[in-house]
Parts: C-alpha cells; sequence; structure tokens
C-alpha cells in the first residue's frame, strides 16, 4: 500500500500542475499602451485599436504611458470619448521621469479612471493657443480666443468633476497655463498614485474600485501578466508622417519631382516618385489643420520656378517663386494649431533657399549652353564652316560646303580655286567667304 501512495501523490500533482497552468495564463492581463509625441489622428486610431484589443482580452487594465507636449483639439477629444466609454480601466502613467502631460496631455490624464504621474514628471499648461497672422503666439482676450479659452476650461472642470479630481486646479490649467510637477499635483489632488515605475503602479492600485458605465470593477493588477501593445509599422509609419515639417518636405519633393517628369516626358521614374510623395503628402496634410492657402501658395511656387526655366524672366519669377514658397510654408497649418504643429520656419527658409537655387542653376546652366552651342540648321548653321573653292573667287565663284555646292562671294579677294575657305555668312542662295590661310 505504502508502493502507492507516491506514485499517487506525483500523478495528482501533475494534473493539478496541468489544471492550474492554462487558469493562470488566462488571467486578465493588463495591456499597455505607449503614447509619445503629438496627440494626432494617427495616435488617436492607435490608442482606439489598443482599447479594443484589452476589451477583446477581458483585460483587468489599460495603462496608457503618456509623454505629450500637446496636440489637435478634435484628436483629444476622439481619445478622452473613447476613454470615457472603455469598458475596461484605463489608467493614464505620465512616465518615464523627464515627461510631461502638457496642453492636451493634462486633459486626457484628468479623464483617466486613475491618473498616476512618475516622479520628475509634470503636468498642466492647458491654455488654448491662437497664432496671429505673423505666426507669434497670440494670448490677447480677443473674441475667437476667448471662447476657445471658455470651452476648453468648462470641457476640463467637467472631465475634473466626474473623476473626483481638483476642479478648481483644472480650469487653472487653462486659464492660467498653471502647470506642477508630480508631489505637488498628488497633493493637489489632480493624480491619484506617484509611481516609480510600472511595476509599483500595479501594486498601488491593485484592489482599488473603479467606476465605468458598465459598473464598478475591482483591479486585480498586482499578479496580473503585461501586454506591450507597441504601434504597428504602418502606424508608426503614418504616425511619422503626420508631422507638418515632413508634410511641408514631402509637398516640396513631390512637385519636384513632377517637375523633372514634365520636363523630360517618359522618363517615368521621377513621375512614379512623384506621385508617391505627393499621395503621402496629402496624407499628412489630411492629419492636420491645413490652411489650403498655404497649400496653394507652395503651389504657385513651384510654378512660377518652372516658367523661370522657359521664360526670360531676369530671376523675377524665381524671386516670386522663393516668396512664394516661403509664405505657403509658414501658413501651410492653420493660425488656430498649436505651436508644436506649426512647420519650422528655419525649415521652410532652407528649403526655398535649397529649391530656388536648384531653378538658378538650371536656368543658368540652359542660358550658358546656348550660348555656347553653335546652330546646326539654317543660316547660321553654315557660318563657321569650312569648305574647298570648286572654281576660281574673282570675287564670285563656287564653293563646295558640307557636301553641297553652293555660289559664294569672296571677302579676300580672288581666291583660287583649290583654295580651303571659311564661310562667314549668308546672302540668300550666296555664301560670304574667306580665304582660311588669312583667317588663321
Amino acid at each position: 500500500m505504502a508502493r502507492l501512495v507516491a506514485p499517487v501523490l506525483l500523478l495528482a500533482t501533475l494534473l493539478l500542475s496541468a489544471v492550474s497552468t492554462p487558469l493562470m495564463a488566462s488571467a486578465p492581463p493588463v495591456v499597455v499602451l505607449r503614447v509619445k509625441g503629438t496627440i494626432n489622428p494617427a495616435l488617436t486610431r492607435y490608442v482606439e485599436r489598443g482599447l479594443e484589443e484589452a476589451e477583446r482580452r477581458g483585460a483587468t487594465a489599460t495603462i496608457i504611458l503618456l509623454d505629450t507636449p500637446g496636440g489637435l483639439d478634435e484628436s483629444m477629444r476622439e481619445i478622452i470619448q473613447r476613454i470615457i466609454n472603455a469598458q475596461v480601466p484605463v489608467i493614464v502613467y505620465v512616465a518615464p521621469a523627464g515627461a510631461r502631460a502638457a496642453s492636451a496631455g493634462t486633459f486626457i490624464a484628468l479623464a483617466a479612471h486613475i491618473a498616476a504621474m512618475a516622479p520628475g514628471t509634470e503636468i498642466g499648461a492647458a491654455h488654448p493657443v491662437v497664432l496671429g497672422g505673423t505666426g507669434q503666439t497670440e494670448q490677447t482676450p480677443s473674441a475667437v480666443s476667448e471662447k476657445m479659452v471658455n470651452d476648453a476650461a468648462a470641457y476640463i472642470r467637467s472631465l475634473a468633476q466626474m473623476r473626483g479630481r481638483n476642479m478648481e486646479w483644472a480650469e487653472k490649467a487653462v486659464r492660467e497655463s498653471a502647470s506642477t510637477h508630480a508631489e505637488e499635483a498628488k497633493a493637489l489632488g489632480v493624480v491619484d498614485v506617484i509611481a516609480p515605475d510600472l511595476p509599483s503602479l500595479l501594486q498601488q492600485v491593485d484592489g482599488r474600485r473603479v467606476r465605468l458605465l458598465v459598473g464598478e470593477v475591482t483591479l486585480a493588477t498586482a499578479n496580473a501578466p503585461i501586454v506591450h501593445l507597441d504601434m504597428s509599422l504602418v502606424e508608426q509609419f503614418l504616425f511619422t508622417i503626420s508631422n507638418p515639417n515632413i508634410a511641408f518636405i514631402l509637398l516640396s519633393l513631390a512637385l519636384l519631382a513632377l517637375f523633372f517628369e514634365f520636363a523630360n516626358p517618359g522618363a517615368i521614374l521621377p513621375g512614379v516618385v512623384g506621385g508617391i510623395l505627393l499621395l503621402l503628402a496629402l496624407f499628412s496634410l489630411g492629419t492636420l489643420p491645413i490652411n489650403w492657402a498655404g497649400v496653394l501658395l507652395i503651389v504657385l511656387a513651384f510654378i512660377l520656378f518652372v516658367a523661370e526655366v522657359f521664360v526670360t524672366s531676369h530671376g523675377a519669377l524665381g524671386i516670386g517663386g522663393a516668396i512664394a514658397l516661403i509664405l505657403g510654408g509658414l501658413l501651410l497649418v492653420s493660425s488656430a494649431a498649436p505651436p508644436n504643429l506649426r512647420v519650422n520656419p528655419w525649415l521652410v527658409y532652407s528649403m526655398a533657399t535649397a529649391i530656388a537655387g536648384f531653378f538658378i542653376f538650371v536656368v543658368r546652366t540652359i542660358v550658358e549652353d546656348r550660348r555656347r552651342r553653335q546652330p546646326v540648321t539654317g543660316a547660321e548653321g553654315l557660318k563657321g564652316q569650312r569648305g574647298v573653292a570648286r572654281t576660281t573667287l574673282d570675287p564670285e565663284g563656287t564653293v563646295m560646303v558640307e557636301g553641297e555646292r553652293w555660289r559664294a562671294v569672296s571677302l579676300d579677294g580672288r581666291i583660287e580655286e583649290g583654295e580651303t575657305v571659311v564661310v562667314e555668312g549668308r546672302d540668300g542662295l550666296t555664301l560670304r567667304v574667306r580665304r582660311l590661310q588669312r583667317r588663321e
């Protein structure tokens, strides 16, 4: 009997291990998303996909690692709406140390079911920014900016109230651009948790009750498996080109490539490259608050550059193209966009200088080539050609030039038959020639 006990216990242990392993593996995970950079439509789609995946997996929570200078108001509101309607708790964690949740990031953090920050991070500065016609930040209480501020203040107060956070500070962040560090944010009731790293955060929020639209849930994060859901390659690419500087470069290079195709019909490669770049530029522009007057100015700039190649304007068209390109770059993004969504002015100046210099070089090369090149047809085509006198020229006679017989008049007096002559010009069907030796 004793001999049977050991095998039975071993078999029971194996059966329990086989049963418990899948149960542990099927424990609800914590899905981690990384939101770093400007809030734009490409990033919005990534967050929406991440939350859908978390809901599909039945995750116990979704953590958004946040580090942003702000972004588009429309994209921010779409992310917040998705967080509010999420079927899993959403924890916004401003991390790592040195990260920030500025402007739109402040709204997103306050909308989370749990807001957390790492030491050495900051939150705030959520004042809406309006750019004036000169491109400078405009903080004056104009009618438009005042409406924007009031709307943003009401929105952030409602988010803070919904999550039980400091409404007064939230409104101050909008109206006065208030900003604070992690420890003070925790003391003011702006965030709920300060955690140095992700494992510490999971330990601190474990067991907390969170109210979703579908009811209250209790977080079980202490021993939950962590699933990092990063951007796909396509999402990373789309996020990268959803940048105003990239959009400006793509549009400029697309028009330049199309110019090469039109200047050399049938080259194919410049046309293919230009078409691809143009489509990418249009996608990038579609993710930004574009001022289409800026786009039209950029197109006009390239029309003027191309005209400079074919029209003698003594540089006037090229200068006009450079001015149009600079204005188009500076006006490319709507003046209502935040500063981090504006095209870098130095990039605009550099691109305008480089492209204008390229077209000036092309024009100069064409002009110099035309000056050096001798005509090969017509009356001027015979000038400078050598021939042989077939009869005595005194002063008229016959010469052979380019395998053809021509009536000729000597400009050097009598030229004997067989002497070499050079053509100086033509009068109708009569050539004017000189003796080659005297010319030399």
